[in-house]
């Protein structure tokens, strides 16, 4: 199972070197960078990311950066991502385990610092995957293996998935429910598709295409999903920002 986590953090060098801190976690994987609070609320709204690594102490004071974002969030939701504070002073760790911080990691950040805290977070929330879906069609149940599960397709009121083999199954729910139920590695880019990630070999933005099986098979993406587009290839390449 993987995890994601947000960024926030009002310098984008910073934001830089805590991604790539995180190539040695490849389990856990980046939804997005914040700069400001608005921009952190929408996306915490938005994305649903299980972490969010928040500098409480912005350089820039117009990004409105702080704890205060913590408390904003219950107003809108019930669930709150865990938080863990991210700042070059150690002298408002007090002021954050009031806030409800699940940790707080002093910058730079250190790599064994960063390990303790991301295993203690992943014992508070054990890995609890489902490696099998059940495809109903009127009376018959065929049940598949969400890794052989290469993308699906919108037609009407019902999905038709296409398999790794090249086989084609049609289930009589939408694709919205599917996007709902489906795990973490399957990202919606249209409107009629939804593809799992770990079949993608090549994006193109400006053809908004994607690639699948290292083949010429692709499927187009839109502007309207063009923020999963960058979650995808954060969650390829880490090093993108």
């Amino acid at each position: 199972m993987q995890y994601s986590y947000l960024i926030v953090d009002d310098n984008k060098d910073n934001a830089k070197e805590t991604l790539k801190k995180f190539e040695d976690f490849p389990e856990f994987y980046c939804v997005g960078v914040a700069e400001n609070r608005e921009d952190t609320i929408n996306k915490i709204l938005e994305l649903q990311p299980q972490l969010v690594f928040l500098e409480i102490c912005p350089k820039n004071k117009k990004s409105n950066l702080s704890l205060g974002i913590i408390s904003e969030l219950y107003r809108y939701i019930d669930n709150v991502p865990y938080f863990i504070a991210l700042t070059a002073s150690p002298k408002y760790a007090f002021e954050a385990i009031q806030a409800g911080v699940f940790d707080y990691l002093l910058a730079p950040l250190n790599q064994f610092d960063l390990r303790k805290s991301l295993l203690k977070f992943q014992k508070t929330n054990p890995a609890v995957a489902n490696s099998t879906i059940c495809i109903k069609s009127y009376g018959d149940y065929q049940f598949v293996s969400l890794h052989d599960i290469v993308y699906l397709k919108a037609d009407n009121n019902t999905t038709d998935f296409h398999l790794q083999n090249g086989r084609k199954l049609t289930a009589y729910k939408t694709l919205k429910h599917y996007e709902a139920n489906l795990p973490f590695y399957f990202f919606r880019i249209h409107n009629s598709y939804i593809v799992n990630s770990n079949f993608i070999s090549r994006i193109n933005t400006g053809k908004s295409l994607c690639y699948l099986n290292n083949s010429d098979l692709s499927i187009s993406f839109s502007k309207t999903f063009k923020d999963n587009i960058d979650t995808i290839i954060r969650k390829i390449a880490p090093d993108y920002l």
